[in-house]
């Protein structure tokens, strides 16, 4: 029978949750801001191999949260638009609740939630988990977890780190290291064209991606080392129409 939650028990059963995965966990809230403990069991589960699939959904993640994201081999980052949904799964239970993974929440907020089991609660813990994985699938893939084991050939840097064409038909859009090397160019001047054409903006001294270079068909993704950026080869012609425009 589904067990009900308040605050402290959604935060203590969310713990046991973590600790109990023994395949696949799931971390579902659309506010991302993950306390000390909870960091620490996440970083346990996935020293052992376990696979972690974290979707968020409203503002944009803390430079710092990214970091710490971007560094866990086997965990995923999803961006599921319109996201109001709390829920935090793995082989064998569920929790469905009003709390976000907010470290705030865990403390200062009055929450509910309810416990499924997989046995004792099937038809609900079933829906449950199709629902999870329906909210995967209509997800942006932020980072994952075959980007992050190739992330050594395509990571952000200020020197250019390709010496060969990158493959075709696995990279489809080039990163500003790779497009920089192309263009013949510093990866540093490449970034700051970028700024000043408004593709780019920087805050907390660090570039992000700008809604004019979203617009033009630019993505971010996570490696080892942060953020980077993949570039449409459209951007090629750009950056090089530029170089003819400043000779005329």
């Amino acid at each position: 029978m589904a067990k009900f939650l308040n605050t402290s028990g959604t935060t203590f059963f969310l713990e046991e949750l973590i600790k109990g995965t023994r395949q696949r966990l799931t971390l579902i809230s659309p506010f991302l801001r993950i306390n000390t403990r909870i960091r620490q069991l996440i970083e346990d589960a996935n020293q052992t191999g376990i696979e972690v699939d974290v979707i968020y959904g409203k503002n944009e993640l803390h430079p710092e949260e990214e970091n710490w994201l971007s560094s866990l081999e086997n965990l995923a980052v999803y961006f599921c638009e319109n996201l109001h949904a709390k829920c935090y799964l793995n082989e064998s239970s569920a929790i469905v609740t009003s709390m976000n993974l907010y470290e705030f929440a865990q403390v200062s907020n009055n929450e509910m939630g309810l416990l499924l089991d997989r046995k004792s609660d099937r038809e609900a813990f079933e829906e449950t988990e199709k629902e999870a994985q329906r909210l995967l699938r209509i997800s942006d893939e932020h980072k994952s977890r075959t980007l992050k084991q190739a992330s050594s050939t395509v990571l952000e840097s200020h020197e250019p780190m390709h010496k060969s064409p990158l493959p075709e038909e696995i990279y489809q859009k080039l990163t500003t290291s790779r497009l920089a090397e192309v263009c013949k160019v510093k990866t540093q001047d490449l970034l700051e064209y970028f700024t000043a054409k408004g593709y780019l903006e920087i805050r907390e001294g660090k570039h992000f991606l700008a809604e004019r270079g979203k617009e033009k068909g630019a993505e971010v993704r996570f490696g080892k080392n942060g953020i980077y950026f993949l570039w449409p080869k459209v951007m090629l012609k750009k950056f090089q129409d530029r170089d003819k425009t400043a000779q005329a």
